[in-house]
């Protein structure tokens, strides 16, 4: 996973489309997402750690 696209997609295998037109909600509800599925075992602890690790500089880059 390199950017936030690939969150994205990561998402998508799971059958979860985040989109709200609020850049910063979306992505805020991205890691949301990201953490339920870790909780539930169904990605791997390196997925878990680059999604957010990727979202969370997604959104310091979208709050400035």
């Amino acid at each position: 996973m390199k950017s936030v696209y690939d969150v994205m997609q990561l998402l998508k295998r799971f059958g979860i489309y985040v989109y709200t037109k609020d850049r910063l909600a979306d992505l805020e509800m991205m890691e949301d997402e990201i953490r339920d599925l870790y909780k539930m075992q169904m990605i791997e602890v390196k997925d878990y750690q680059t999604a957010i690790l990727l979202l969370r500089q997604e959104h310091n880059k979208s709050k400035k």
